[in-house]
């Protein structure tokens, strides 16, 4: 971890972000196509423009891991209140975790995980929920060594054609 800088994202970082933002997509379409959503040539222009939106926003959290002045990894959270779709109290809520690939291994991930908790801790939230591709086993196993459990299991059936397959 050579002078690894996790900070709050700023516009400047936006760039960077949505490339890492194409990844995420990228890899979770890997994980299921028929699940997960493909990236496309929009893909980028929708993370900048979704994220940047963020940046002011006092309820989201955007931070970036930054090295040598090269934004590497990026997380994305906020707070969200009561929701009664998914019997869950008040929670800070991570959607992105990312480190670019050609980063991984040297505990940025761990420094961003980190960083967002303390952040939405700071923020009021009484916990912080995730969820992470079933595929996804090495952020599970860091994501498990931060402390979290198991408490919901997400299961998708298509319906075309081919759905009464078994």
């Amino acid at each position: 971890m050579h002078n690894i800088v996790v900070r709050p994202a700023v516009p400047a970082d936006l760039p960077s972000i949505a490339r890492l933002g194409v990844m995420l997509v990228r890899i979770h379409h890997e994980f299921d196509t028929l699940r997960f959503i493909a990236a496309t040539p929009a893909t980028e222009r929708g993370y900048r423009e979704f994220l940047g939106s963020q940046l002011s926003n006092a309820d989201s959290v955007v931070l970036v891991a930054e090295q040598e002045g090269e934004v590497v990894g990026y997380t994305y959270a906020g707070l969200e209140g009561w929701d009664y779709m998914t019997l869950r109290a008040p929670a800070g809520m991570l959607h992105d975790i990312l480190v670019d690939p050609a980063h991984r291994g040297f505990g940025i991930g761990h420094l961003l995980l980190d960083a967002t908790i303390a952040e939405l801790k700071l923020r009021g939230a009484p916990r912080v929920v995730l969820s992470t591709a079933s595929e996804n086993e090495g952020a599970q196993r860091m994501f498990a060594a931060a402390g979290f459990r198991r408490t919901m299991i997400e299961m998708t059936r298509e319906l075309g054609d081919d759905a009464s397959r078994r």
